[in-house]
């Protein structure tokens, strides 16, 4: 159960009792005609050596008694310099996931520590950054080894122990690999899938709305195939007829003169452009 101030203990007895969590105590009432006395104003409690940064001073001078003031201590723990050098050395850590959720209970330490944990292997093979950093902290306290030579023995150790799990499971993945295993997508890859499939039917529909426009033209274009070869000759060919003197037609209907009206060819077959109607083919438009 979580610690309470003595002054905040009738409080939470009787949000209890309003959740009908508990039955109303015999001492309930008293507590509640004396309650206790608050705690008096701006009273730091003590604060041992451990929890204090430790303050260089020689031993000729001492150090001057400040005034109290308003500003809590700063709170300083060795874990804190570790921890910050650690991830200084290894920012990748930082990405690995793990759980925030908490327990019904803090869990309880582990039965190798102190002068008994001398390699960082006894919490196991796997061992997390705040396995190192903890070891580190064991040799400086337990072993009496400087805090720059535990780092570096705890960083080592720490170092083997990843690489030597890193090359077991890519080994077991190969080894299961040639055996016949097949590995589940995870969930960046399924994600990956499901949106390189929902781009596909962007496109497919894309095209499915071009087509919809293309019948709705009433009239379109339909260019044929050319099956004969042809090499372009750059306008030489253009350029002979004009020497020998040829003049193309390219509209004989327009540039023939218009002949007079006869029974094989009566007047009414030339419209108003002078354009013999005879000479004209008709031309299916496709639908």
């Amino acid at each position: 159960m979580v610690r309470r101030l003595a002054s905040q203990v009738h409080q939470q007895v009787s949000r209890l009792m309003r959740g009908e969590v508990i039955k109303e105590p015999a001492w309930y009432a008293a507590v509640l005609d004396n309650p206790p006395l608050p705690l008096p104003p701006k009273s730091p409690p003590n604060r041992t050596a451990f929890d204090l940064k430790q303050q260089k001073t020689s031993v000729k001078s001492k150090p001057k008694a400040k005034p109290y003031g308003p500003k809590p201590f700063p709170v300083y723990y060795l874990e804190d310099d570790i921890r910050r050098q650690f991830f200084r050395d290894h920012p990748f850590e930082a990405f690995r996931p793990i759980t925030l959720a908490e327990g019904q209970g803090i869990e309880a330490e582990h039965p190798i520590t102190g002068a008994e944990w001398t390699r960082l292997r006894q919490r196991g093979r796997n061992p997390s950054p705040d396995d190192a950093i903890q070891f580190t902290l064991n040799l400086h306290q337990h072993h009496q080894v400087p805090i720059s030579y535990a780092y570096a023995r705890a960083i080592a150790q720490f170092r083997a122990l990843r690489s030597e799990r890193h090359i077991a499971l890519t080994m077991a993945i190969h080894e299961a690999e040639n055996l016949g295993a097949v590995w589940q997508n995870s969930e960046i890859a399924h994600g990956f899938q499901k949106e390189i499939k929902n781009l596909a039917s962007w496109e497919r529909q894309s095209e499915l709305d071009e087509g919809a426009m293309a019948a709705r033209k009433r009239w379109r274009s339909i260019a044929l195939e050319h099956t004969e070869d042809r090499e372009w000759s750059k306008g030489q060919e253009y350029v002979r007829l004009w020497k020998d003197g040829f003049t193309p037609r390219y509209a004989p209907a327009l540039t023939e003169p218009v002949k007079p009206a006869t029974q094989e060819n009566p007047k009414n077959d030339v419209d108003t452009f002078g354009i013999n109607k005879a000479r004209v083919q008709p031309v299916e438009v496709p639908r």
